[in-house]
């Protein structure tokens, strides 16, 4: 009777994944997707207002227009219906930069001394503008509620098994899930918002080559800070120099779109 209510429940929880698909602008890849895009915008919208309340602005006037210049650049190329677009410029010494669904991009002043030039900023905003179109954060939580579906699918095919062995088999499940597929999904979407932005940048009238200049500048900046990188396996970004190489092959498509203003 367990068996057969298992069954059932895994038959429909692969008839709703299956059902559940979206395909990825530019990339033309299939993406599991089971947030609609009216729920990301609300979430996208409540997470950066949240973010806002507990984060300082910049004021640095120059700073903060070219980041919104440079942002409104690249948003007048990205395919994003409905998106609401704000590009905000935090002081935070910290080299980062998010994107939260819906359009909200938010980039830390410590990434400005590592971008050096407009379009190595463009570079940092085309790839989260990216991150945004692809509907990655949507797509990740879709793969986080999948995985659930399918642990509570496994917890009931295992009730009969005695405490011990059940255990092992949940654990194994869930090294299983991270590094093989987590992780590498996570590399996935790095990729591909790298070649999606590079695209970008290239039609809002930056030169893509500066994206390399860019990536280069970047890992210097890490392996003079001492940090380095994990290996490839523990890490939710490819290796610098794997994704300089990756944009390298692409580059000749991107410098046919590229138009200098």
């Amino acid at each position: 009777m367990l068996a057969g209510r298992t069954s059932r429940l895994l038959v429909l929880g692969v008839a709703l994944l299956f059902s559940a698909c979206a395909v990825v602008p530019e990339s033309g890849r299939t993406q599991l997707m089971l947030i609609s895009p009216g729920q990301e915008l609300s979430m996208g919208r409540q997470a950066f207002a949240e973010v806002r309340s507990g984060a300082t602005l910049s004021t640095d006037k120059n700073a903060t227009a070219m980041v919104q210049r440079v942002g409104k650049n690249i948003a007048s190329v990205a395919d994003l219906p409905r998106a609401e677009w704000e590009f905000v410029l935090f002081q935070n010494s910290e080299p980062n930069a998010f994107c939260l669904p819906g359009g909200k991009v938010g980039i830390y002043t410590g990434m400005l001394p590592i971008a050096k030039t407009e379009a190595g900023l463009a570079t940092v905003i085309a790839h989260e503008v990216a991150h945004a179109v692809a509907r990655h954060g949507a797509e990740q939580m879709s793969e986080q509620l999948g995985g659930q579906l399918f642990a509570i699918t496994l917890i009931n095919s295992l009730s009969e098994m005695d405490e011990g062995t059940r255990a092992l088999v949940f654990a194994a499940y869930g090294l299983g899930m991270t590094f093989g597929r987590t992780l590498p999904h996570s590399r996935l979407q790095e990729t591909e918002a790298d070649a999606i932005g590079l695209m970008y940048m290239a039609r809002a009238g930056y030169d893509p080559e500066e994206a390399i200049k860019f990536w280069e500048r970047f890992s210097e900046y890490k392996i003079e800070k001492g940090g380095g990188q994990k290996p490839l396996f523990l890490s939710t970004h490819p290796l610098d120099r794997q994704r300089i190489e990756d944009l390298k092959k692409i580059m000749p498509r991107a410098k046919l779109q590229y138009r200098p203003k």
